[in-house]
């Protein structure tokens, strides 16, 4: 029984060649560089999936913001709502001239109708005068010669 018994203590003396010794710390040495290495990586990846994130939250939001930005935008535009493109004020001014000059040319077609009827009672009037004053001429020479 003393021979399958393994007792160990602080005291145990170990022999083993220096080779295997130096290929254990090797080993050790590798794996401790390898472990710090992968959770190096892993804490960058992490890192940079965090500002990603972080990036596409902020890009999101913005296209949010520009999205409601443009639906206001598109509704309000058409109303006048948010102003007009100078062109437009351009236009609304020459406009605005037309229609003053639409309103003199109508004022003026105006009495220009009524001159017409106008004058074409004068020119009745005048051909009765001129009936007046033949039928007064006929009748002057009527007592001129004796009648």
């Amino acid at each position: 029984m003393s021979k399958d018994r393994l007792d160990l203590s602080d005291n145990t003396a170990i022999s083993m060649p220096m080779r295997n010794l130096l290929s254990i710390i090797a080993a050790v040495s590798v794996g401790v560089w390898a472990y710090f290495g992968v959770l190096e990586r892993i804490t960058m990846l992490e890192t940079k999936s965090q500002l990603s994130e972080k990036d596409m939250n902020a890009h999101v939001e913005r296209l949010e913001n520009d999205l409601t930005k443009n639906t206001e935008f598109r509704i309000k535009w058409p109303r006048g709502e948010m102003g007009a493109l100078p062109a437009d004020g351009e236009q609304f001014m020459l406009i605005e001239d037309l229609y003053k000059s639409v309103e003199k040319i109508e004022k003026n077609l105006e009495q220009n109708m009524t001159n017409k009827v106008n004058i074409e009672r004068l020119q009745k009037d005048v051909e009765k005068m001129l009936n007046d004053i033949e039928e007064l001429k006929d009748a002057d020479r009527e007592i001129k010669n004796g009648h």
